[in-house]
């Protein structure tokens, strides 16, 4: 999942008072609230706070929990039918009572109103039926272990049948009729207003309700947090921004609350392009590469160095980056590469692309051009390019760039999500790399016949530690071949005022809105 920052037009802010409601400000303005057609933080976002899923997070951990299900489900032992036992007694915010038609209903809606994410479950789901009031049964088109969490995803909510229907692109952008803890009051331009659901079934809300502002930029956010405006600003704010509002954060002005997170950079290197066609180039450029160094000058330390492609925040991560080149070990990589024939005369030259409406991304690629100067003796000389979002998107999948910087958004939470989407070919050979697959739209070509049947195999496993074993091989492959060198996993911030408490991310980068009191 790929993501740009957005603007919104000004408007009116509502300021925080007395009357027990949360003021939430943001600069993430949501394309729309139909939880079929969501696919931006901005939109998911809100729909969480709205909804209930068959199964969320515990804050902090990316282990799933049943929500509208009342328990883990029952799996067969071919890994295809999933039986979910259902809570009783839920209504929607229209009245409406929740049962295992109205999932059934709100599945298949996901699923056949074709809006962004329906992929997620479209590309695995069989058949959807309720097989009894409380019963849903699921059907796989093939085994994926991982099914559990796309359940999980914010957008397989529970809608009321009576205010939405079924159709390919029958949305509704403008409203929300769901189970959760609040309800939508209002929808405006630059403001969101939520008031709590008095027949929700769940735990109610610390809070009297949620007022949104969405401002138009991350220095107005900051002004507006700063001056208490609002109670709690997050997403998005930029990295000097954060830097001040952390140290006013440990004068005891106000709380910083960080979170580790789920998005990773990277660096994709493309082996149909000469010299990355060469394994020994690629492992060179990956003990080039100086995460610390990064991590300061272009992140003011506001992100985690990350040594495999899947993040920490699931335990099967192994830094075997860190391991088998460490970070900037130029010595290392100049042996390399003149073992392999390059030379002062004969040097490696890279050209580094990245999308234009990033500034990380254009510091990062300046670091590491200046690090290759200074410290390789002319043998590896980089070439930094950019080029506007959508032009670079549509390009990478067809190889036009040698290298690029870019950052993933999980889709859902779990380490297939890192594996699959990079890795993956469905259509190549080794000599001609992949011609049609996950590996092929993220710009690096990447083909291996021992890599398709690892990914197949954890898809397949139910048993979560042979499954972790799988993981350790595939992650041991990928330092070996070197498709993507790990850079950075962020780290998110919220800022809340004293006196705010319980301020908490779910693991899928949600502010959660119902914990907040003041």
């Amino acid at each position: 999942m790929r993501q740009q920052a957005n603007t919104t037009p000004s408007g009116s802010v509502n300021t925080p008072g007395g009357d027990g409601r949360i003021t939430i400000g943001t600069t993430a303005k949501p394309r729309t609230l139909d939880p079929a057609d969501a696919y931006e933080l901005a939109s998911l976002g809100l729909v969480f706070n709205m909804s209930d899923r068959l199964y969320t997070y515990e804050p902090g951990s990316t282990e799933i929990k049943p929500q509208l299900a009342t328990s883990l489900p029952k799996v067969s032992p071919d890994g295809l039918t999933y039986t979910i036992p259902l809570r009783q007694g839920v209504v929607f915010h229209d009245g409406t009572p929740f049962n295992g038609k109205a999932m059934e209903f709100s599945i298949k809606r996901f699923i056949e109103n074709k809006g962004k994410p329906s992929f997620l479950l479209a590309d695995t789901v069989a058949s959807v039926t309720a097989t009894g009031e409380n019963e849903l049964t699921i059907k796989l088109k093939k085994p994926f272990a991982a099914f559990p969490s796309l359940l999980a995803f914010s957008g397989v909510c529970a809608v009321s049948p009576q205010a939405y229907e079924l159709g390919a692109g029958k949305f509704k952008p403008n409203t929300f009729v769901g189970t959760g803890p609040y309800k939508l009051a209002q929808y405006g331009t630059d403001s969101l207003r939520m008031d709590v659901f008095d027949k929700y079934w769940g735990d109610k809300p610390a809070n009297k309700g949620v007022n949104v502002q969405i401002q138009t930029s991350p220095v107005n956010l900051f002004n507006a947090f700063r001056t208490g405006a609002v109670d709690v600003a997050y997403l998005s704010l930029q990295p000097d921004q954060i830097r001040s509002l952390e140290e006013g954060g440990k004068k005891g002005d106000w709380q910083a609350i960080t979170a580790q997170g789920s998005v990773v950079s990277y660096l994709v290197l493309n082996r149909n392009q000469k010299p990355l066609d060469k394994p020994d180039v690629r492992q060179a450029i990956a003990a080039i590469i100086d995460r610390p160094l990064l991590n300061e000058r272009v992140l003011y330390g506001q992100a985690d160095p990350l040594y495999s492609m899947i993040p920490t925040t699931f335990n099967v991560s192994q830094p075997l980056f860190k391991d088998k080149y460490g970070d900037g070990k130029f010595d290392q990589a100049k042996e390399v590469l003149t073992k392999a024939g390059f030379s002062k005369e004969n040097p490696v030259k890279i050209p580094v692309w990245y999308p234009s409406s990033s500034p990380t991304r254009s510091l990062a690629a300046q670091t590491l051009k200046s690090l290759v100067d200074t410290k390789m003796d002319g043998i590896v000389q980089l070439e930094v390019n950019t080029v506007e979002g959508p032009t670079f998107f549509k390009d990478i999948s067809k190889g036009l760039y040698p290298a690029a910087l870019l950052d993933w958004y999980p889709d859902f939470l779990d380490p297939d999500n890192y594996v699959q989407p990079f890795l993956a070919c469905q259509k190549g050979s080794d000599a001609k790399g992949c011609e049609d697959g996950g590996s092929q739209t993220q710009g690096a070509f990447y083909y291996s016949e021992t890599m398709n049947k690892l990914i197949d195999q954890q898809r397949k496993e139910q048993n979560p530690a042979a499954r972790e074993k799988i993981f350790a091989q595939i992650q041991t492959q990928v330092a070996n071949d070197v498709p993507y060198v790990p850079l950075w996993q962020s780290k998110d911030y919220v800022f809340a005022q004293k006196g705010v408490s319980n301020v908490q991310l779910d693991p899928t980068q949600n502010l959660i809105y119902k914990t907040i009191k003041k």
